[in-house]
């Protein structure tokens, strides 16, 4: 399962690259942004963002907040689709498959939207 994980982390990245991002904070409770197989799956995106590890993800949501950031978080539990949203001064928290956004994460974002699978 671990191969998976550090797939989907170099295909997060590549897609952040992709749109025009610059910045992504990771929680150092994800995969091994450095591991050879993530590095490999972002095609070279890794050298193109700026990548921040979190030792507590919700402090530094808290942190990103107080600099007047929207903090949007993805989530199951909503109507409101990722493509309805302006992201003007946002951050987007993405979970992991199995479990999605954390419940304390969840709490303290402004807003939760989900990503709709085409038909």
């Amino acid at each position: 399962m671990i191969y998976k994980i550090l797939g989907n982390l170099g295909t997060i990245l590549r897609t952040i690259d992709s749109v025009g991002l610059s910045q992504v904070i990771i929680s150092k409770k994800s995969g091994d942004v450095f591991n050879p197989k993530v590095v490999r799956s972002t095609m070279g995106a890794i050298f193109r963002v700026n990548i921040i590890e979190s030792e507590n993800l919700v402090s530094t949501i808290k942190e990103i907040k107080k600099h007047k950031f929207k903090v949007i978080a993805t989530s199951l539990q909503t109507e409101e689709s990722v493509y309805d949203v302006e992201y003007k001064k946002t951050a987007i928290i993405i979970g992991n498959e199995a479990n999605g956004v954390s419940k304390e994460v969840l709490e303290i974002a402004d807003k939760k939207i989900k990503i709709p699978m085409l038909r």
